[in-house]
Parts: C-alpha cells; structure tokens; sequence
C-alpha cells in the first residue's frame, strides 16, 4: 500500500516556474513507476509525465516536452515535477500516481496507475 501527497501547486503567471512534490509512504516505492496526471475543469484527467523506478527512464506529453521535467528521489521517497514556462492553458488539478504493476514500459492511461493522491491546484494567469 502507498499513499501520495502532493504539494508546491499556487497560483503563478504566465511564463513563470513552479515545481510539484510528491512524498510516498511505504516501503515499496522504490520499485513502483510513477506518473504526474492534471485535470482541467470540465475535461478528462489526462497524462503529463512518467518515470521509471530507477529514474533512469522518463515519458512525457508532448504538450509538455521541453518544458516539465519529472525526477525523484527514492531515499526520500519523493517524486517531483519541475514546470517551467508555464501557460494558462496548464491551469489544473495535478496528480501523481504510481503504477505497482512492474510493467517494463512507462504508460500513459490513468487505469494503468493504481494509487493517487488528491491532487493540488495549479493555477497559471494570464
């Protein structure tokens, strides 16, 4: 069992930076993938980056590519999402998740992840 805690959302404006946390509990994560989701009012949670269990492999969205930046650190069970040049259109719940399945590729579908914290609110004005 894992539990998430996300932290570092707020309101920032346009072109501005923000990085998120989250701190895991229990011993197993180290070994689960994990994964940041957002989701705008209105519109479906949707994926933004992954990362391997070592860290040495990562994914993101193309929405995102060259602008967010996943990381973690496994000794102090955190995983991080680095957000710069933000937009308005970012503004969103953000969500990080962990996939316990060992699956050898990073995914991308919020089923493939079965544990989630309760999201924190990014807001970017304009």
């Amino acid at each position: 069992q894992v539990q998430l805690l996300e932290s570092g959302g707020g309101l920032v404006q346009a072109g501005g930076s923000l990085r998120l946390s989250c701190a895991a509990s229990g011993r197993t994560f180290s070994s689960y993938a994990m994964g940041w989701f957002r989701q705008a009012p209105g519109k479906q949670r949707e994926f933004v980056a992954a990362i391997r269990w070592s860290g040495d492999t990562t994914y993101y969205a193309d929405s995102v590519k060259g602008r967010f930046t996943i990381s973690r650190d496994n000794a102090k069970n955190t995983v991080y999402l680095q957000m710069n040049t933000l937009k308005p259109e970012n503004t969103a719940v953000y969500y990080c998740a962990a996939d316990s399945s060992r699956f050898p590729m990073l995914r991308v579908g919020v089923g493939s992840y079965d544990y989630w914290g309760q999201g924190t609110q990014v807001t970017v004005s304009s």
